[in-house]
């Protein structure tokens, strides 16, 4: 009885960033959870490698080439995966960028504006895009991954750590407000995971040492420590859970 409320059998879910790191660990839990996946990302090669990996392995997948920075991308990303799989029930906004690393007063606007299209503005787009169809089928999940920056940044992650502050934020928001329509929302904020996206700071000697010296569990986490969480999110098993914010870092911010 307990499994059965962690099956996504029936389900339909749209990962962005999907190729690689925690979103790949993701959309692979789902998938062997029952759900169909569309995993998007920015580089084609990346998509279809990927789709190709989950259809081995028994899952029903598609894959989508899209840069969500982009206006117009959002709603195109839940029209494929509605036209693929004829509904859509799970959003996970996971991809992310941080062009940047540094003192904030060396963001240039280019910069900021980019994180924060890609970090914020396209989760919101997204999630706008797949309510109808939430609404329709009675109901949906956004899961939105953010970061442990938006609760304590650390230099050099200073823009990025105030897009991911506004993503969990808008989190909240969307909880709040569209929870009337059985709609969940939450955010997942990693620590430091063993991840390409975050080799700068877990390759540094320096970093790497702060970090392990505040974390309970003194150890790089891995993808898949955020792919269960995220599970239990979108899965009936978290189906009383909306609005929260979801620590996975180790005892980082404990």
């Amino acid at each position: 009885m307990t499994a059965n409320r962690f099956s996504l059998d029936g389900n339909v879910a749209l990962v962005t960033g999907g190729t690689r790191g925690i979103g790949k660990a993701i959309a692979l839990a789902f998938a062997e959870a029952g759900a169909r996946v569309m995993v998007a990302s920015r580089k084609p090669e990346a998509v279809e490698s990927t789709v190709k990996e989950l259809q081995a392995a028994g899952a029903n997948a598609e894959g989508i080439a899209a840069n969500v920075g982009k206006p117009g991308e959002a709603k195109r990303l839940v029209d494929a995966t509605v036209s693929a799989f004829g509904d859509i029930g799970i959003l996970v906004n996971n991809a992310a960028v941080n062009p940047v690393f540094g003192p904030v007063e060396n963001t240039e606007t280019d910069a900021f504006d980019k994180i924060i299209a890609v970090n914020v503005r396209a989760p919101f787009d997204l999630a706008k895009a797949a309510r109808p169809h939430f609404i329709s089928r009675g109901g949906g999940v956004v899961l939105n991954i953010a970061s442990i920056g938006a609760i304590t940044p650390d230099a050099g992650l200073g823009i990025y750590s105030v897009s991911k502050a506004a993503l969990v934020s808008l989190t909240q928001v969307l909880a709040k407000e569209w929870g009337k329509d059985k709609i969940r929302a939450n955010a997942i904020c990693p620590g430091l995971i063993r991840t390409d996206f975050s080799s700068t700071l877990w390759q540094n000697e320096r970093i790497l040492a702060h970090m392990m010296n505040r974390q309970a569990i003194p150890t790089l986490g891995e993808p898949d420590d955020i792919a269960g969480l995220a599970l239990f999110l979108c899965s009936d098993a978290g189906r009383f859970c909306t609005g929260g914010i979801h620590m996975a870092d180790g005892g980082y911010t404990a």
